[in-house]
C-alpha cells in the first residue's frame, strides 16, 4: 500500500515521534484560524536526514503564527525569508496547513529548531 506524499508531512517515524512529544504546552489546544503565518517556496528541514518539507516559516515543524497581520516579528521575519529567496507571502493560517504555534509562545520557549540543540541552561553547564 503506497501512501500520498505531500509537502509538510513528516515520513520518518523517528521524526514524528520527536514532534509530537511538543516542545512548549502553552499553545495546546490552541485554535489559531484566522492568525497570520508566512507562505514560502517549499524548503526541506535542516535537520540531518530530515525528510520534512515546509511551505511556511516553521519552527520544529510547527507553522509560527501572529496574531496581527503587521506584527514587527512577522515584518521581520518575511523580510528575512525574502532576502534568503524564499518568495514569502503573508497568509491567513488555516488549520489544513499543519500545526501551528504562537510566534510569542516559540520564543519564550527558548526558540526551539528541529535537530538543532538549544544552548544549555546555567544549570546543565
Amino acid at each position: 500500500m503506497e501512501s500520498e506524499l505531500r509537502r509538510g508531512t513528516v515520513i520518518d517515524p523517528d521524526v514524528a515521534a520527536e514532534t509530537d512529544e511538543k516542545l512548549w504546552r502553552e499553545d495546546e489546544g490552541g485554535d489559531h484560524s484566522g492568525w497570520f503565518c508566512v507562505r514560502t517556496d517549499p524548503f526541506p528541514c535542516p535537520a540531518p536526514g530530515c525528510s520534512f518539507v515546509a511551505d511556511f516559516m516553521t519552527a520544529a515543524h510547527l507553522v509560527l503564527v501572529w496574531e496581527e497581520r503587521d506584527d514587527p516579528n512577522l515584518l521581520w521575519h518575511a523580510q528575512r525569508a525574502k532576502e534568503v529567496g524564499r518568495n514569502p507571502r503573508i497568509v491567513s493560517y488555516e488549520s489544513p496547513f499543519g500545526p501551528s504555534a504562537s510566534y510569542y509562545a516559540w520564543e519564550a520557549a527558548g526558540r526551539p529548531v528541529h535537530g538543532v540543540k538549544g544552548r544549555p541552561t546555567p544549570t546543565e553547564k
